[in-house]
């Protein structure tokens, strides 16, 4: 005959507990069984957006400053040269951001035979000012030896965040809409917010690209520019709860 006291030593303190209470150790570990779980409200997931069309208002320009010659050196010598130059001039008219990328220097062979070497070098510009950015490309490639790799427009950063601010709202609205819509179709009298997301996005439009071309000063034409526009889009997406169907007339 095993006593409680021998039994009891026999046992971890909390299994101890729970026979003295007279409560088998696997009963408090018993899932809760499925048909008693409380049952998920009825959602309906939905999406609206929102869209304008923004001016662009910044203009971004890629020149290329080039050389060719035998000797390495003399070849980076006038790719420096021109660049110091048009740095110069870029960072003389207020508004333009001038930034430097992309030095190379490679061979250029002909029937596997080294003929000459190749230095250039990429200035990328910056601004607002439509006009005074394609003054200074136009110098720059009449008589600062710099060719035009393209150009593209965009809109900054201050003109997006005012339009995706209005057009959130408007995105809401109409996503709203579209719930209290849906609650109606389905029958029920009310709704609420689930878990929604925004999302915010620009739409590019193709740009004009300029082709790379070499002119003498006198003969450089000023370069033409259309900013044009880019599409601005908020949607707002996620699930509406509906609540208190309504019940049918008898």
């Amino acid at each position: 005959m095993i006593r409680i006291r021998d039994f009891a030593s026999r046992l971890p303190a909390a299994a101890f507990l729970l026979v003295a209470a007279g409560i088998a150790p696997g009963v408090l570990a018993q899932p809760t069984a499925p048909d008693r779980m409380p049952p998920r409200p009825p959602t309906v997931t939905l999406s609206a957006a929102a869209t304008a069309s923004i001016p662009n208002d910044r203009m971004h320009a890629s020149l290329r400053a080039e050389a060719d010659n035998a000797d390495p050196a003399a070849a980076a010598a006038v790719v420096n040269a021109r660049m110091a130059k048009a740095l110069a001039r870029a960072r003389a008219i207020a508004g333009v951001e001038a930034s430097t990328s992309g030095y190379s220097s490679f061979q250029i062979t002909d029937k596997a035979q080294v003929t000459r070497w190749r230095v250039a070098q990429t200035l990328k510009l910056e601004c607002g000012d439509f006009t005074s950015l394609s003054a200074l490309i136009t110098q720059l490639q009449a008589d600062g030896g710099l060719v035009i790799d393209s150009t593209q427009f965009s809109v900054s950063d201050a003109s997006r965040r005012k339009a995706e601010d209005s057009l959130t709202q408007q995105a809401i609205k109409s996503w709203q809409t579209r719930a209290a819509d849906a609650a109606r179709g389905f029958g029920f009298d009310g709704w609420r917010v689930g878990n929604v997301a925004i999302q915010a996005g620009e739409s590019f439009r193709p740009q004009p690209v300029m082709r790379a071309m070499a002119f003498d000063a006198k003969a450089a034409p000023p370069v033409a520019v259309e900013a044009g526009n880019s599409d601005i889009t908020v949607t707002v997406s996620g699930d509406a709860v509906l609540e208190a169907p309504r019940t049918p007339p008898r």
